[in-house]
């Protein structure tokens, strides 16, 4: 019995101490600010998304066709093996359109290049061997996991500044952070402008010999993160 009455006291005491705890923790002064920070990158991993049909060079099978841009992209200094890849697998097998010309084998890509000069010198490329059904698939960069842990740092340390400068402001500092939430994140990854879009997919093969190198420009991707933090002030 006397162990039990000394159990009970015992979690009572222990709940008042962290009632008290909680208390003094909410109560205490604080200063709470939102710091903001964002960067914009250039992209350094395009997509291109190549379709491939046995009908684009009259004359030649698609695996010919292949052979062709495979020859002509290592011309260009691109790794197939690593940048280049089969979109869908089972494209090989499933990717047969009946028209009433009869039936097209078809095939897609997808190729990896690191900057828009590379992008436009491919397109020309391309072209110049009947290829034109070409498309930016989407952009990104080799590093953004780095880049947005950058972002999110940055936007404390603006936090930080702010609060430091407003408390400041009536003869106080603040001391340690005492609460910190993640607000929001955006990264506005841009696509490939509508115009040079249109001159890809729409460029006469007749001419491509003849085609200049397309001035092709990505926006910056633009990262934004917002972090709120409370900071006590003393």
């Amino acid at each position: 019995m006397k162990a039990t009455i000394f159990s009970f006291l015992f979690l009572c005491s222990a709940l008042t101490l962290a009632a008290q705890g909680e208390k003094n923790f909410i109560d205490q002064n604080y200063i709470e600010v939102t710091g903001h920070a964002e960067m914009q990158v250039v992209p350094d991993e395009i997509y291109l998304n190549i379709q491939l049909n046995d009908k684009d060079v009259k004359g030649k099978s698609l695996s010919e066709i292949e052979k062709s841009m495979f020859a002509s992209l290592q011309q260009l200094g691109i790794n197939i093996t690593k940048d280049l890849a089969v979109k869908d697998v089972s494209s090989n097998f499933k990717n047969y359109w009946i028209l009433k010309t009869g039936i097209v084998l078809s095939k897609e890509y997808q190729l990896r290049v690191h900057d828009a000069r590379t992008a436009g010198r491919v397109i020309v490329a391309l072209q110049q061997l009947g290829i034109s059904n070409v498309s930016v698939d989407r952009v990104d960069h080799s590093h953004m996991d780095a880049l947005r842990m950058e972002v999110k740092v940055n936007a404390i340390k603006a936090a930080q500044e702010k609060a430091q400068a407003l408390a400041q402001a009536i003869h106080q500092n603040i001391g340690k952070a005492i609460y910190i939430q993640e607000l929001n994140y955006n990264a506005y990854t841009p696509m490939l402008n509508k115009s040079v879009n249109m001159m890809i997919r729409g460029a006469a093969t007749d001419n491509a010999n003849n085609a200049p190198e397309p001035n092709i420009e990505f926006e910056k991707i633009k990262l934004e993160y917002s972090i709120l933090v409370r900071f006590a002030l003393q």
